[in-house]
């Protein structure tokens, strides 16, 4: 068990690799991505058994449009079926799901489906899971820039007044604390467009395992790297 204190507040997790993992096997992409699901109920109900109060995962990219249109179709369906029969079993378990990514050129009926899951009354929030859905980090920071120079034309503040609180507060994740912890899967040692503000500070780790086969032992793994790890904010150790 790690101690409370040394857990992170918010994991962040980039789960990559479903489509290799699959066809290493001799299955279909689509067979990889089903099976990832699974990984992600299990990995949201660990986090919030362990303690975690924010959890942020890479769901749908705005680069992931560009994949095959049969895999994106796919993948709409799934989420869509998911998000429907498992977002009033998280909201009844304290699990209040927020979406963060742009709603533009999302088909409408996964939009109704987000905002259903969304807008799910919770009588009590353990963890906060951010799904980022259509998602880029660039795209996120021009927003944020925006929406920050629509507030300086309406004089609801000033430019010189421009600092990290305010852009962070503009930011898609706002009110929440950012990333202690990165985790990526399968190989790969890159953020790919993935919270490049919020990650300043991150602790990152990466794992050699596809996200199917990132089980709980895996995820406590990461855990227990992290807290090995000092983490000095750019100071010196005394």
């Amino acid at each position: 068990m790690i101690p409370k204190e040394q857990l992170p507040v918010h994991v962040a997790i980039i789960m990559d690799g479903n489509g290799r993992w699959a066809q290493a096997r001799g299955m279909s992409r689509t067979q990889g991505h089903l099976e990832g699901v699974k990984r992600v109920q299990e990995i949201i109900k660990l986090a919030r058994d362990t303690g975690i109060k924010f959890l942020t995962i890479y769901a749908f990219s705005t680069e992931n449009w560009n994949r095959p249109k049969d895999e994106v179709s796919m993948i709409m369906r799934t989420f869509i079926m998911v998000l429907g029969q498992k977002a009033k079993e998280l909201a009844e378990n304290g699990v209040r799901i927020n979406f963060i990514g742009r709603r533009q050129g999302v088909p409408t009926e996964v939009l109704m489906a987000m905002d259903q899951a969304s807008n799910l009354k919770i009588a009590h929030t353990v963890m906060i899971l951010n799904v980022a859905f259509n998602y880029g980090a660039r795209a996120e920071i021009v927003d944020a820039i925006k929406s920050i120079a629509d507030g300086v034309t309406r004089g609801e503040f000033k430019a010189e007044s421009i600092n990290e609180e305010l852009i962070s507060s503009h930011l898609y994740t706002k009110g929440q604390p950012d990333p202690d912890l990165l985790i990526r899967t399968s190989g790969e040692e890159r953020i790919s467009n993935f919270l490049l503000w919020q990650l300043s500070y991150a602790e990152l780790y990466f794992t050699e395992k596809c996200w199917p086969e990132f089980t709980e032992e895996e995820f406590n793994k990461a855990l227990t790297s992290y807290a090995q790890r000092e983490r000095r904010w750019g100071k010196v150790k005394v």
